[in-house]
């Protein structure tokens, strides 16, 4: 079990100011910072993980706040929802929450016998809270505000939307070793029983839907996990004996990865449990200081000067 994907590894999106994206993660949704360092492309630009105490894989949201960027539109060939798991009874806890912060929010909703409450964070982007069938029993990271009755536990699911599902299932269940799980109207759910929990991807129908714009609020890609590089390499064999291009392994400090496109449009990423977040800095201080990809190293002092200042 421990060489197939092992469920979501991160999501990363895009984000506008990078003190309004810090604001509502770490104080409306209580996340950790887990990681505060820069895009390996735009080292002019942050990137922000958040997610539980540990970073651990299948908690892990990310963000390249990149300005004063425009604003995307969530449509078909990419993610267009990422739901988190919370604690039997929580809900309302969180629609008083969200409604002390201003944060509209949907009614409470049911897919597949469970109920969530969405809403959208400062760019847009769609998150769901979900209370699973099954109660998440990882550990959360609590806030002062932020308490275990009502914290995240890390990531329920995501749900691709796409004009036609076939082939991005024949991904998920020829190469990943998903099945599909139960169906709802056009919304499919495919599972792997690898993990217990982050093992959920929804697949939605809509032959008819506009296509996406990259921009704010927009999701950039989905990180599916395996436990080591060892593991991913036999992946990237995989993704090509079926016809699809795959990059080579790049070393993102905290894990190695490989990107894909699969056929819908959905960028893919494989990424590994290896060698983490701890590798240059101590679990107590995670996400406090700016660290940089060595090759941005001796240039930190102008990268800082171009950073807008987190308070």
């Amino acid at each position: 079990m421990e060489k197939q994907i092992l469920g979501l590894h991160h999501i990363t999106a895009i984000a506008g100011d990078a003190q309004r994206n810090y604001d509502f993660y770490t104080g409306v949704l209580g996340l950790r910072m887990v990681k505060k360092t820069v895009n390996f492309d735009d080292p002019g630009t942050y990137h922000f993980y958040y997610g539980d105490e540990h970073g651990t894989p299948g908690t892990i949201l990310t963000f390249f706040p990149w300005g004063n960027i425009a604003s995307g539109r969530a449509g078909t060939g990419m993610a267009t929802e990422i739901t988190y798991a919370v604690p039997e009874g929580s809900l309302d806890a969180w629609k008083e929450r969200l409604s002390r912060f201003k944060v509209p929010f949907s009614e409470i909703k049911e897919h597949f016998g469970e109920p969530y409450l969405s809403f959208t964070d400062p760019d847009g982007l769609n998150i769901n809270l979900v209370v699973p069938k099954t109660p998440d029993t990882r550990a959360p990271w609590q806030t002062n505000e932020v308490k275990a009755d009502i914290a995240t536990r890390g990531f329920h699911s995501t749900t691709l939307s796409l004009k036609e599902i076939d082939a991005t299932a024949s991904v998920l269940t020829d190469i990943f070793g998903y099945r599909l799980l139960a169906q709802e109207g056009n919304r499919y759910r495919f599972i792997t029983d690898t993990v217990q929990q982050a093992g959920i991807i929804d697949l939605l129908a809509l032959p008819e839907g506009q296509r996406g714009l990259s921009g704010a609020g927009i999701n950039h890609h989905v990180a599916f996990r395996v436990a080591n590089d060892t593991i991913q390499m036999e992946y990237q064999e995989k993704v090509l004996s079926k016809g699809l291009q795959i990059t080579p392994k790049i070393d993102r400090d905290y894990f190695f990865s490989l990107y894909f496109r699969e056929p819908g449009g959905v960028l893919f990423e494989i990424a590994t449990d290896n060698p983490g977040f701890t590798v240059d800095e101590p679990l107590d201080k995670l996400g406090m200081s700016l660290r940089l990809p060595k090759q941005y190293e001796p240039a930190r002092g102008e990268i800082e000067k171009v950073l807008p200042v987190l308070k």
